[in-house]
């Protein structure tokens, strides 16, 4: 008998952030969140409920877990779309598909409780958080950003009634055995007509400090219109650049200046840090840091996190300034290869961008969607 219960107290909690680490305990190619930044979903201060609700499910069967789902109601985005829309995430189950509709239907069930006509997913609070489902790429290593999934999960979603709405696809970029001068000169040009300009980022701290809120709200400009994204609230701001300050490498953050010391365009990546959080279950203490600083240190692979342009520079050729220096950080730190993470199917700017690398799309994410009530005649 499945059992299907909200978790509603300490030990469900526990049940429900440790049934990843169990379902995959042998898969090679999976990666834990951080057991620190998810135990904040469940406290009450969790600076995005500031614009979300959110429920918790646990399934059971003849009393063991076997699967976990959670719901939520992006109040922003909802807004933004004028949508009813309720999201899932946190999706993880058995091989099994009486498991998964049960899981599913909870989240369904609540989601028109709260006037919701349609459901998708899995996406997170926003984009910032591990979003899309696994349908290639399987046995590809997950970064330490992004979820894994087996491959049974796309069957048992879609024999659930969800039908594909949008997916994202990953690519490695590879460092160029010679850097391409058409792209050098063609920087140059940008940097001159529009007189723009790299500055030297020495210290992560003191760049942030600077430039923080114009990275933002280019981010923002960029990023509004792309699908699952939410405009970035000072909690937002301030949670990820201290996630990520002390993890970025100077020569990792890329910012294109005017004259004026205006940010116009923005890029920064990481260091692959999936085997170190691997290596440690998710768990800072007592040796997860260390393992993290380590990777820091010696840097093999680099995940890219967030690329943006100003609209109105898109066309000016500005990208060729990033792709530049990119490639020089590529070939200078002797890099194995960069992973692009989540890049929209329909989104040809960034695509585009990819083609001046020696690349493989080795991964694939797809949202869902199921429509809750039908739309009146």
């Amino acid at each position: 008998m499945i059992e299907v219960k909200e978790v509603t107290n300490k030990k469900m909690q526990k049940e429900f952030l440790n049934f990843p680490d169990l379902l995959y305990k042998d898969c090679p190619y999976y990666v834990p969140a951080l057991i620190g930044d998810e135990k904040k979903i469940f406290k009450p201060t969790y600076y995005y409920y500031e614009n979300c609700e959110a429920i918790y499910f646990n399934a059971y069967k003849d009393g063991e877990m076997v699967g976990r789902i959670s719901g939520i109601i992006q109040k922003q985005s909802n807004e933004k779309n004028n949508e009813k829309r309720a999201r899932f995430t946190r999706f993880d189950t058995i091989d099994d598909l009486e498991v998964a509709k049960a899981l599913l239907s909870k989240a369904e069930e609540w989601a028109i409780s709260k006037g919701m006509d349609t459901i998708c997913g899995p996406l997170g609070f926003s984009d910032l958080e591990r979003l899309g489902m696994l349908v290639k790429g399987f046995r590809e290593y997950a970064t330490y950003e992004e979820a894994y999934n087996y491959d049974y999960y796309p069957k048992l979603i879609e024999q659930c009634g969800y039908e594909k709405e949008v997916d994202w696809l990953e690519f490695k970029l590879f460092p160029p055995r010679v850097m391409d001068e058409k792209i050098t000169r063609l920087s140059k040009a940008v940097q001159k007509r529009y007189k723009l300009h790299v500055p030297e980022v020495k210290n992560v701290s003191k760049f942030l400090d600077k430039y923080e809120n114009q990275v933002f709200e280019v981010l923002d400009e960029c990023y509004k219109d792309l699908y699952g994204t939410v405009p970035f609230t000072e909690s937002m701001i301030k949670n990820l650049v201290a996630q990520f300050k002390l993890v970025i490498k100077p020569e990792c953050l890329i910012a294109v200046c005017d004259e004026n010391e205006n940010v116009v365009a923005f890029g920064f990546g990481m260091p692959s840090l999936g085997e170190a959080v691997k290596k440690s279950k998710g768990k800072m203490l007592p040796f997860g840091w260390y393992r993290i600083l380590k990777a820091i240190k010696n840097v093999k692979v680099m995940d890219l996190a967030v690329i943006g342009v100003k609209p109105e520079l898109q066309h000016s050729g500005i990208v060729a300034v990033l792709m530049e220096r990119l490639m020089n950080v590529m070939v200078d730190e002797k890099l194995e290869h960069c992973e692009t993470n989540f890049c929209l199917e329909h989104n040809t700017k960034i695509l585009k961008t990819w083609e001046l690398f020696e690349r493989e799309q080795h991964k694939t994410r797809r949202a869902y969607v199921k429509k809750l009530v039908k739309e009146e005649n």
